[in-house]
């Protein structure tokens, strides 16, 4: 088959497109024809081995463990593992697994949900990374509460301004001038173009950044006395990667009113069915910014790099 594969660690040059051995499922695992997958910054990261800290957590310290990238698909079922039950071949599916990159791709049964009918393959391959971290950001969001999303136009922003309208909040949300209006076919209540306005004039009963720039002190001054801040990801440096917002949040939480979380998520399959029923219900759209065959995943890979994006980047495969 055709995949996008790495030997070594450094820009998204080192990505070659070359033919690889078909995998093959294990017990409790589906082998997946692969119509689209997501591309997202973890990608990157994991395709230059940056920050240093993803080779510490056994990903390889040389090299890449799996040659193979990319994590979100969607595609239909081909051949399943013994002791898999909720799958069967011919199934359309969408989740997350190791080299999704592909032709085909092997993923765990728990990891995979079934495809929501309204969406294309190419939507539904952007879903459950960025999906899944967005509704982990805000499970403690209630309605009526006052929400800001900074970096709203982005994959996990762009479902985080859509779960917290279902959810009843009055949603804030932070972007550039360029993508200003796509942020309010989003519904958000109310958009600030940082470019031009100061956010923390309000304040706020939960604050999602996606950006990983700004500092606690900055981001706290726009909170409730008991408001939540929650900081996923993050930019800057070699080594942590800008995860150091992390650390300073988690030490300076115990003695603070306000609760600062850095989110660490992980796709898991109940976020799966709740992001599909919300999906089918009409409630939840990925935003695709646009498409790219598979064999140009270098370029994929830059333009996500660059900020470019509105929403989700995919390859076509």
């Amino acid at each position: 088959m055709k995949a996008i594969v790495q030997d070594r660690y450094g820009s998204p040059d080192v990505l070659e497109f070359r033919d690889v051995a078909r995998p093959a499922p294990g017990a409790g695992d589906v082998l997946v024809r692969v119509h689209a997958a997501g591309v997202d910054p973890g990608v990157w990261h994991l395709t230059t081995g940056q920050p240093y800290l993803l080779r510490l957590l056994g990903f390889g310290l040389r090299a890449p463990k799996l040659p193979v990238r990319g994590l979100d698909f969607a595609g239909t079922v081909e051949e399943i593992g013994d002791g898999v039950t909720r799958c069967r071949p011919g199934d359309e599916v969408f989740g997350t697994c190791d080299g999704a990159f592909a032709e085909y791709a092997v993923a765990r049964e728990n990891l995979v949900a079934a495809k929501p009918a309204r969406l294309s393959f190419e939507q539904a391959a952007g879903v459950a990374v960025s999906g899944c971290t967005a509704l982990q950001a805000l499970h403690d969001v209630r309605p009526e509460q006052r929400v800001l999303v900074i970096g709203a136009a982005g994959g996990v922003g762009s479902f985080a301004v859509q779960l917290a309208k279902h959810f009843g909040a009055e949603v804030t949300a932070v972007c550039s001038t360029a993508k200003t209006d796509l942020v309010r076919t989003l519904g958000a209540d109310h958009v600030v173009d940082y470019t031009r306005e100061d956010f923390t004039t309000r304040q706020y009963d939960l604050i999602l950044d996606t950006a990983g720039l700004r500092s606690l002190k900055h981001l706290r001054r726009a909170l409730t006395p008991r408001g939540t801040l929650v900081i996923v990801g993050g930019e800057g440096g070699r080594w942590l990667g800008g995860i150091q917002r992390v650390f300073r949040a988690a030490l300076l939480n115990p003695f603070v009113r306000h609760q600062l979380k850095g989110l660490i998520s992980a796709v898991r399959g109940a976020d799966l069915e709740v992001l599909r029923e919300t999906i089918e219900a009409g409630r939840l759209t990925p935003v695709l910014d646009r498409t790219y065959p598979l064999a140009d995943a270098v370029a994929a890979l830059g333009h996500v790099r660059a900020g470019h994006a509105a929403g989700k980047v995919v390859l076509t495969v």
